[in-house]
């Protein structure tokens, strides 16, 4: 497995079960999203995943962040977009390795995951039914020049965020409905008033969201 990860079997196994895959955020890891998967639907595996990228004194991420010296940050697109390249080398692994429904994989980010779980979505649309995407934006140069609206046009999306997010701002989550809009995609989106975390209610509202 090119990625460390743990997972939460389905309580009922079918001949094909669909799959959770939890991606944290940045300077977090594996276990911190796995706290809630036994909350989570039963009969989906639950598999979280570290990010590839070691921090320093611990932490992972999917990509680095650069501040300059008036302190703005930068993402590391680059890294970004082969992390993307990663986890979808990762669900194809993890789909020949267990019993799960190819058809029935759903990305659930918070912040940095948010980030790549858009990104996933968009560029390897085939392998992706649903996103949840907790506290995270729309990165418009992480994504594919052209996107094909006809082989994307399955996806759902569950958007939310908090309203006085202090780490990424709450005007950078709400460009993602219009712009998934615009691409003729079904997405629900949601402001609680919390900062940069998942509101007890958020958790409710997108598990009922996938149970629907």
């Amino acid at each position: 497995m090119n990625l460390h990860y743990l997972i939460q079997e389905p309580k009922t196994i079918k001949d094909k079960n669909p799959l959770l895959i939890l991606l944290h955020g940045y300077g977090s890891n594996e276990e911190d999203l796995f706290s809630f998967a036994t909350e989570l639907p039963q009969d989906h595996y639950v598999i979280s995943v570290r990010a590839p990228y070691d921090l320093q004194p611990y932490g992972h991420a999917w990509y680095a962040i650069h501040f300059d010296a008036d302190e703005n940050k930068f993402s590391d697109n680059v890294q970004a977009k082969q992390s993307v390249e990663i986890i979808a080398s990762f669900i194809d692994e993890i789909v020949k390795q267990y019993p799960i429904d190819a058809k029935n994989v759903t990305l659930i980010g918070f912040s940095q995951g948010a980030i790549l779980s858009y990104a996933t979505a968009l560029t390897y649309p085939e392998k992706i039914s649903k996103v949840v995407a907790l506290s995270g934006y729309l990165n418009q140069e992480i994504l594919p020049e052209a996107i094909d609206t006809k082989a994307i046009s399955h996806l759902k999306f569950f958007v939310s965020h908090g309203s006085v997010d202090q780490v990424i701002p709450v005007d950078w989550a709400r460009k993602a409905k219009p712009a998934l809009e615009n691409l003729g995609l079904e997405i629900e989106y949601h402001e609680y008033p919390v900062g940069h975390g998942v509101a007890p209610q958020n958790f409710f509202d997108f598990k009922n969201w996938l149970q629907r």
